[in-house]
């Protein structure tokens, strides 16, 4: 059986370049120790200029047709539309998903267009010294407005979920003051949404595993077998709903009496030893190698 070159893209999205080139490099390694009898990883870099590099060497995308098998998109989904428009088999999202990420209002739009709750929520672009006056009065009028559409506890953090960036929980005035201006010191902009109490879950959903159309597995936790299917239900939903093409990680919060809430999506799974991915394979007797070796079968496909 020859080896098959896949190869993968980091780096170019200047917003999360640093975050891109950590994932990027992260699956290199995994697939190096997990598929190299029948995978081959190949690193194509992005530089801040934008110029192309497949091993180190400058190339040009067109070239990439005659060099990989497949490419895996870590980076800005507009590369995966440039790859596929070169007729390079990819694996990547879509623009319209991430753009609805980066967009909750619209993403909670969608999501009551198939009966799926999302925490309340409200987000502040980032800070700009013309348009938006003196630094700490807009900090005090960011923290008002949020005071005024909903009550503590709040969750802030930064809207594009920055791995550098921590995550917030405010359960006063004061502390919610002290997180937008963290959040706003790294020149992010800011998501704050309400806390919801109750059980979270992460629910992964890959489409065309084991004949599945798409195949959702089981949540981690003391979940009962109704809200275990509840779940892959609603992950299902959003999947198709969403025309995920490969992957999705949906995050679900279960509160006693309000029901299931949607807190967030993610496109790639977390490949580290021991993750919530890891386990979730294991309790179906799966590999996660084997969910990525057959994400890139498909895209082969």
């Amino acid at each position: 059986m020859s080896v098959k070159r896949v190869g993968i893209l980091r780096g170019g999205d200047i917003d999360n370049y640093e975050n891109s080139l950590q994932k990027g490099g992260e699956l290199i390694l995994y697939i190096h120790e997990n598929l190299a009898d029948k995978w081959k990883p190949i690193d194509i870099l992005i530089d801040r200029d934008g110029m192309w590099h497949i091993g180190g060497i400058p190339t040009k995308p067109a070239e990439l047709i005659n060099k990989v098998d497949v490419v895996w998109n870590t980076s800005h989904p507009n590369f995966s539309l440039i790859l596929k428009n070169l007729l390079v088999p990819t694996v990547g999202t879509d623009s319209f998903p991430v753009f609805l990420t980066e967009n909750p209002k619209r993403l909670e739009d969608h999501m009551k267009g198939i009966g799926v709750k999302m925490p309340r929520h409200i987000v502040f672009p980032l800070y700009q010294k013309d348009f938006d006056g003196k630094y700490d009065r807009y900090i005090l009028r960011t923290a008002k407005k949020v005071h005024e559409k909903f009550s503590p506890p709040w969750i802030v953090k930064s809207l594009t979920n920055d791995l550098n960036i921590g995550t917030h929980v405010a359960n006063t005035y004061p502390e919610l003051v002290d997180a937008i201006e963290d959040i706003s010191n790294h020149d992010k902009s800011i998501l704050v949404e309400e806390l919801i109490d109750g059980t979270t879950a992460s629910v992964h959903s890959i489409r065309g595993f084991r004949g599945e159309e798409i195949y959702s597995l089981p949540a981690i936790g003391n979940f009962s077998s109704s809200e275990k299917e509840r779940l892959n239900e609603i992950s299902k939903d959003i999947h198709r709903h969403l025309n995920i093409s490969n992957y999705l990680n949906s995050f679900f919060v279960l509160h006693p009496r309000k029901g299931v809430f949607l807190k967030q999506i993610e496109f790639s799974p977390d490949i580290k030893d021991g993750s919530n991915f890891h386990q979730s394979c294991e309790l179906v007797g799966a590999k996660a190698h084997s969910v990525i070796e057959h994400i890139l079968e498909k895209a082969l496909e």
